[in-house]
């Protein structure tokens, strides 16, 4: 065989082997490509699981029970205590200084002519066990003054004439204003309001 054909066929065999060679790393780069993809979008469908998890739940609110787990503030052990009613949150607080002692759910009033006027107030002399209003058609239990001396109020979710509660706005407890513009708030927590609060004790309504 002369050297003519002999380079030849090695030139041959060196591409041949040359294509297998560039083949196989191709290969191995396009497979890792693809691993690395699936690894990514694995990752991402994880992060979208956990984030979907993390999603906090929705608040329960029981106005058949006191709005938080631990006991009522002890008023004596603070004289100087005074309430924070936010028209934003739909909340009251029991506050000491600017300590809060306590957080209630409340339902404030829906607007217009029925809005919570806001302002500083204080506790009046008039308070009661139920009260019923045929000109609204609603009434509540333990009701206790804080402005025009029986008109604005602290009292519980609504009732009817026969002091039994209406469910229907009972549920927009914390949830949203719809009161005529007292502040309502759950059974056991208006009657600590009825039983403890002071006469002349601050009363500060807000927006905030």
């Amino acid at each position: 065989m002369n050297k003519s054909l002999k380079h030849m066929l090695w030139v041959v065999c060196a591409s041949f082997v040359m294509t297998i060679v560039y083949t196989v790393i191709l290969g191995t780069v396009n497979s890792r490509a693809q691993s690395k993809n699936k690894v990514d979008q694995q990752s991402k469908q994880t992060v979208q699981v956990k984030e979907k998890k993390a999603k906090p739940a929705p608040v329960q609110i029981d106005w058949r029970k006191s709005s938080e787990q631990k006991a009522y503030p002890d008023w004596n052990q603070h004289p100087n205590a005074w309430v924070h009613v936010s028209l934003k949150k739909q909340r009251v607080y029991i506050m000491d200084g600017q300590q809060c002692l306590y957080t209630m759910y409340a339902s404030t009033g829906s607007g217009g002519d029925n809005a919570t006027p806001t302002g500083t107030y204080h506790i009046q002399a008039e308070r009661g066990t139920f009260f019923y209003n045929p000109k609204s058609g609603e009434g509540a239990r333990n009701w206790v003054s804080w402005k025009d001396h029986g008109i604005y109020l602290f009292h519980s979710v609504p009732t009817n004439s026969a002091n039994q509660i209406v469910q229907s706005q009972a549920e927009k407890l914390g949830k949203s204003a719809a009161s005529h513009g007292c502040v309502r708030l759950s059974l056991p927590d208006s009657k600590w309001m009825y039983d403890t609060i002071p006469v002349g004790t601050k009363v500060v309504i807000d927006n905030g």
